[in-house]
């Protein structure tokens, strides 16, 4: 009974330790083995697999390693060579393996320092221009992320099937354009980090919607930004993205009540907001922005900061808001961004000033569709008291609206306008 019990304790601890290491390992083997095997992303997937598998078997009667990570990357590449060794008898990969046998034979990892560290290749190899951004999702997904493709069609509510496709349609780009495992040239290298940085804040925002079975994109968008940022120290926009997370992530138990339904930042109780996340984001930030190059990340984060750090939702710094929102509107012009000016104005100087401005971008049609215009335009109008045009306004947000938690809440405010006396 005493050999069972350690037996199952021994497994137990192996599959935390092997748990842990997924996490973060998944990538770099992956990201070594693409390397290793001259390209072939399926391969070096699997390899990565087997090697995780290994684990799960051996470790527990053999122990944990001292260098997890360089045993695992070992297996991952042993297995590799059988794989190559096996389909040698095609002519491709007989020329292939002959290659690999005419050079010097690969390192036997001994230390886990010893690994060289491809995930920034990976990156930008996800996130090529060449591939549509669907593309450039699912293969960080899956290749960076390390997330099964159930996991991430249940995330974009699509079927396994139609995800698998997308997942091997991209990898076949990559493969059939020749795209290059690296980091860009320098040269490059100002066009090609935010398409990087956008996917990253895409997986971020998907899972910081209403829906559980996403809170793992937002994790994982947030241990990838700090990947980035960790082996980009010289790019403030990198650390910008990583504060600007952090700081949204910081509000997170306070987004919706215990029925669910979401909660506006007004109503949030600040009492549970993460004061570590948020006193890492401001510190990170205040890094970036010493370095005189303040980009659309950095100044969202600057926005996100404001929000944050103010002790209630009346002492908010609503003037600085619509000074960061107007620089933002200088770097990075888009609809959301002057909607987002006009919510400011309204705060800082009065719905009079904000509903003209707001009035615009509605007839520029732009934004037509979005819920939130229509919202935002009924509140200015609620607080000008021309309550007939607001719940015009909200009956249009309403029907508009994409998730039940939005519409549970302005269904609300539609009551609340209702009542007597309001």
């Amino acid at each position: 009974m005493t050999d069972e019990k350690s037996s199952d304790e021994a497994g137990s601890e192996a599959g935390e330790v092997i748990a842990g290491i997924y996490a973060d390992g998944w990538s770099r083997i992956v990201a070594t083995m693409i390397r290793f095997t001259g390209g072939d992303w399926d391969l070096a997937e699997e390899c990565a697999q087997d090697a995780f598998t290994q684990a799960l078997r051996r470790w527990p009667e053999e122990g944990i390693p001292r260098q997890p990570l360089a045993w695992l990357t070992t297996a991952a590449r042993n297995r590799a060579v059988d794989r190559l060794r096996r389909a040698s008898t095609e002519a491709a990969k007989l020329r292939q393996f002959a290659a690999l046998e005419a050079e010097p034979p690969p390192p036997v990892y001994t230390s886990d320092s010893e690994i060289p560290d491809e995930r920034l290749e990976l990156m930008f190899t996800c996130c090529h221009p060449a591939l549509n951004l669907d593309a450039q999702v699912a293969l960080t997904l899956r290749s960076l992320a390390g997330l099964s493709t159930a996991e991430i069609a249940r995330a974009f509510l699509v079927t396994e099937r139609t995800m698998g496709q997308r997942i091997f349609r991209a990898k076949q780009k990559v493969a059939h354009a020749v795209i290059p495992f690296r980091v860009p040239p320098a040269h490059l290298l100002p066009d090609r980090l935010p398409s990087v940085l956008h996917v990253l804040y895409l997986l971020y925002n998907e899972g910081y919607s209403d829906q559980p079975n996403k809170t793992r994109l937002s994790s994982e968008a947030i241990r990838l930004a700090r990947v980035l940022a960790g082996l980009m120290p010289d790019e403030p926009e990198a650390q910008g993205l990583l504060a600007l997370m952090l700081l949204h992530d910081a509000r997170r138990a306070s987004r919706f009540d215990a029925e669910g339904d979401a909660v506006t930042l007004a109503e949030q109780d600040r009492s549970v907001w993460d004061q570590d996340r948020v006193a890492e984001g401001t510190a990170i930030l205040e890094r970036a922005l010493r370095r005189g190059r303040a980009g659309p990340f950095q100044i969202q984060a600057a926005i996100a900061a404001c929000h944050a750090t103010a002790p209630t939702f009346g002492d908010t710094d609503w003037p600085q808001i619509v000074g960061l929102y107007e620089q933002l509107g200088r770097v990075a012009p888009s609809p959301l961004v002057e909607l987002n000016h006009a919510v400011a104005l309204g705060m800082a100087q009065g719905p009079e000033t904000a509903l003209p401005v707001l009035d615009a971008l509605a007839a520029s049609g732009r934004l037509d569709g979005y819920h939130l215009l229509h919202a935002t335009r009924a509140d200015l109008l609620r607080r000008l008291g021309r309550n007939e045009e607001a719940e015009e306004s909200l009956r249009a947000a309403l029907e508009l609206a994409p998730t039940d938690a939005e519409r549970r809440l302005l269904e609300r405010r539609l009551a609340d306008m209702r009542m007597p006396g309001r």
